[in-house]
Formats: C-alpha cells, sequence, structure tokens
C-alpha cells in the first residue's frame, strides 16, 4: 500500500460511540511500521491564549482571534503532550517537514512565538495524537472504517474545525451516509 501521509482519515458514519466518531484525521506519518496522524476537528474547550499562559508562555492576555482558536484534541495516544501542525518554518526544533507546506513541530519554542511576528502563518495545537501499529491502519481501511483523501492547506488551516468532516465527506463526491459500513469481496 501507498503511504497515506499527507492525507486525510475520514471517519465512516458507521464508527459510532468512540474517540473517533466524526473525526478527521491528519497523516503526518505512515510507512512499513505503522502510522501516526492528528485528529484536526474534536476541540478540547481550551482556548490557545489560555494554553499558553497557563504555560507562562504568553507576556499579556491576547485575544483569541488572534490565534487559531481552540486546542484540540489530537488523539488518545500521549494526550499530555502538544503538537503543533503549521505552514513551513524551518526555524523551530524538534520539526518535521512533512510536506513542502506543513510541519509538524513538538517543541515548545513554537508556542512562546504564538501571537508574534514570529509565529507561522497557520497553524493549530493538538494535544495528543492517533497511532496504528504495523499493518493495523491498511487492515481497518479493509474493514471500512475510515475513507483516505490527499490532504489540502485549505481543509487543515482555514475550515473552521467544527465543519472539517463535513467539508471532507463533501470532496468525496457522495453522500457518506449512504454508504454501507460492509466490505465487500470479488
Amino acid at each position: 500500500m501507498d503511504s497515506l501521509q499527507n492525507h486525510f482519515l475520514i471517519a465512516m458514519p458507521s464508527l459510532q460511540d468512540t474517540y473517533f466518531e466524526r473525526s478527521l484525521i491528519y497523516i503526518c506519518e505512515h510507512d512499513e511500521k505503522g502510522a501516526m496522524g492528528i485528529v484536526v476537528n474534536k476541540p478540547s474547550g481550551i482556548i490557545v491564549d489560555e494554553l499558553l499562559q497557563q504555560m507562562e508562555l504568553a507576556e499579556e492576555p491576547m485575544p483569541v482571534t488572534s490565534l487559531a482558536g481552540e486546542v484540540l484534541l489530537g488523539g488518545p495516544v500521549n494526550p499530555e503532550r502538544g503538537f503543533v501542525l503549521h505552514s513551513t518554518q524551518t526555524c523551530w526544533n524538534n520539526s518535521d517537514a512533512i510536506t513542502d507546506d506543513v510541519m509538524l513541530t513538538t517543541s515548545q519554542d513554537i508556542l512562546a512565538s504564538l501571537g508574534s511576528d514570529n509565529a507561522p502563518e497557520k497553524f493549530l495545537i493538538a494535544l495528543g495524537y492517533a497511532g496504528w501499529t504495523r499493518g493495523q491502519l491498511e487492515q481497518e481501511l479493509i474493514e471500512n472504517t475510515w475513507l483516505s483523501i490527499p490532504a489540502t492547506t485549505e481543509l487543515l488551516f482555514d475550515i473552521d474545525h467544527a465543519e472539517r468532516w463535513q467539508q471532507a465527506t463533501q470532496s468525496l463526491g457522495f453522500d457518506i451516509w449512504q454508504l454501507s459500513n460492509l466490505a465487500g469481496h470479488a
């Protein structure tokens, strides 16, 4: 199977009453060892500027509109660990380029820049991540748990998190609610 890095996973409607119900996951890594992604549409209830103040990284309170709004629940693995998906800037510690347009950073130095002229143009902050062991994601795709589409920076950064799953499903070109969760084999 080809790598799904820089793709979105769209949770099928049949995936109910779980952490991943109606989730949209941005795949940051996918190789023979497994996969890692960030849920990009589940708010934590924590406002970014409040988080920065709690971490004593904000010099003074900043209006919510100056930042990317809410911190997201990135996944059930390591929920105490923060991840920043952002537009490309090469000046941060512990940053990995996912594409020419998107980077993933896990160090606090980027958080201190938010709200300043040094901040990345676009970003989102998430706590935790979603992870799959070798072959697990491929099996879930076979079982029709997820659909995948190529990622766009517009959907990742410019669409309100509450609208991302619906926008992703609409990009498929059919009504996702009419799909069956049963896998067919020819």
